[in-house]
């Protein structure tokens, strides 16, 4: 990663296109104002707000980076999860090989700010987007690209870009096993990997380097069926290699890996028998950097397998009380436009009121407009206009997305650093 473009980050100017920030920090650098070492609560923050808790950020960090390492596995996380190259940063320096990524305009990102190692899990047809890549290759010898191929066609498209923009490098890929009949993308059976494989041996501006795909597709997911892809994806690369299609390279890379079945990947890649030349067994989670309080909390393998630790919801939105029409009713000012809702509502955890707070009792998140949430509140709940609510959310995926500049916040509130974000 480059630290003059990180440094920079921390240059940018504090003004209106950052929701939640105090309005009086408007033209204080972003360096600045995390020097002054704020209080999420007192220092002048404006609801809503996210906020992102350091210490549970730094306890998820580590604890992937020792899962990976004790079932030997390499870690490229999904870096569509947050688009925060501080956070690609960080999870480098907690061991991770490089970060995966879906599309150019986030490969784009991610190279501005340095990162040398990028898995892209999609098929990469774009002629504009391919012709920049073959740039990035020919000035940079230490950068490396590897993308999904899962059709001919698609081969061909790639080789018609990169020799069009003179290409001096191939360009790696992995052919992307679909993860069954109706799943999302990739190719269906082993015979079509094969045809596409050989597509690739044809062009001289690909190399094929190993297999990959995405186990969450899996129709009707369970421990059973998720294993037995996997093994089909291990089997497909053993046939390759077999048949000599990694030949004259110094690793095959075979890669899966979302947030909810890693402990699948990691048994069945402790399995893969010994190729040709040793393989990179490429885990790609990446939801695991900041968890979540409903759809992974619900999923993640560490509930499965608990002695291996446990991730920690990192996230937490607030926001204020600004309206209580009725006894089992309220709203806050946040909505859609704050909170993840593609999975699940937010959660109602805390209220706090004259700088104390207490559990959210009584207190239920049953909708979303733009700018509110709805609350049901029973007798249990005591809540009053200008209170805050702070709640959990669902789906870090579409969390980050919502928040340019994101607050990391120590226990006590005390805000410690910025996290920038680009969508």
């Amino acid at each position: 990663m480059s630290n003059e473009a990180l440094a920079r980050l921390a240059e940018e100017r504090v003004d209106h296109r950052f929701k939640g920030l105090p309005p009086d920090a408007d033209g204080l650098t972003v360096a600045e104002l995390a020097a002054q070492r704020r209080n999420l609560f007192t220092g002048g923050f404006a609801t809503p707000v996210l906020a992102l808790s350091a210490e549970r950020l730094e306890h998820n960090l580590d604890l992937m980076e020792t899962y990976a390492a004790r079932h030997g596995l390499a870690f490229a996380p999904h870096g569509k999860t947050s688009m925060a190259p501080q956070l690609f940063q960080r999870q480098i320096e907690h061991g991770a090989w490089g970060i995966t990524l879906a599309v150019p305009h986030q490969v784009r990102v991610a190279r501005a700010y340095g990162t040398r190692r990028i898995f892209l899990a999609n098929e990469l047809v774009d002629a504009a987007a391919l012709r920049w890549i073959a740039g990035e290759l020919a000035a940079d010898p230490d950068f490396r690209l590897v993308c999904y191929v899962d059709s001919v066609r698609g081969v061909r498209q790639m080789d018609e870009a990169l020799s069009g923009a003179g290409a001096t490098r191939p360009l790696d890929v992995v052919v992307e096993l679909a993860a069954g009949e109706g799943a999302r993308t990739g190719v269906r059976t082993e015979a079509e990997c094969a045809a596409v494989a050989d597509a690739v041996a044809g062009v001289p501006t690909l190399r094929l380097v190993g297999v990959a795909g995405y186990e969450g597709e899996v129709p009707r997911a369970d421990s059973e069926r998720v294993h037995a892809w996997l093994r089909r994806l291990v089997a497909l690369a053993a046939e390759f290699d077999k048949a000599g299609r990694f030949a004259g390279l110094d690793e095959i890379v075979v890669s899966a890996g979302g947030s909810a079945w890693f402990d699948a990947v990691a048994d069945v890649f402790a399995e893969i028998p010994g190729l040709s030349v040793p393989v990179l067994k490429l885990l790609r989670s990446g939801a695991y950097v900041s968890h979540d309080d409903g759809h992974y909390r619900k999923l993640t393998p560490f509930n499965r397998v608990p002695e291996e630790g446990a991730l920690e919801p990192a996230f937490r939105l607030w926001a204020q009380v600004v309206s209580r029409p009725s006894p089992d009713q309220a709203f806050v000012n946040a909505g859609k436009r704050d909170a993840a809702y593609d999975l699940d509502l937010p959660f109602a955890q805390v209220v706090r009121r004259d700088g104390t707070e207490r559990p959210a009792t009584g207190i239920s998140v049953t909708g979303l407009s733009d700018q509110h949430a709805w609350l049901r509140t029973t007798e249990e709940a005591d809540l009053e206009v200008g209170d805050w609510l702070g709640m959990g959310l669902s789906h870090p995926c579409t969390s980050f997305d919502k928040w340019q500049l994101i607050p990391v916040t120590e226990a006590d509130g005390t805000v410690v650093d910025y996290i920038r974000t680009f969508f």
